[in-house]
């Protein structure tokens, strides 16, 4: 999934009020708005930290992929920076894998809960 993929969910969930119309009727007395006041911005800003976050993992996998090069072109002075770029890098993958787990599994289950 590209970072304007990302963006592109983001605008859609904090245009929408997060859920697409529900049918619901609204409580007499409420303002027109009264379902998307208070999302409003929150798909955006979880558009823009997962695409913050992608961009982080992207840089730390080049940096390690930078330094591997240096380290077996022996132009690396210091093995441990490639050591600890790769390592950084290896979590931040892991942290990525996590939160997309989740996310899938939170949206199954919305699935779920709309049958």
């Amino acid at each position: 999934m590209s970072i304007s993929a990302i963006e592109g969910i983001g605008g859609a969930l904090g245009a929408s009020g997060i859920f697409p119309q529900t049918g619901v009727q609204k409580a007499s007395g409420l303002d027109d708005d009264w379902a998307t006041t208070p999302a409003q911005g929150v798909g955006s800003e979880f558009a823009t930290a997962l695409s913050n976050g992608i961009e982080s993992l992207q840089a730390a996998q080049s940096k390690s992929d930078q330094l591997a090069v240096q380290a077996a072109t022996g132009d690396l002075q210091d093995l441990h920076d490639y050591t600890i770029a790769a390592t950084e890098a290896s979590l931040a993958t892991s942290l990525t894998v996590a939160v997309r787990d989740k996310a899938v599994a939170a949206f199954q289950e919305i699935m779920r809960l709309q049958a």
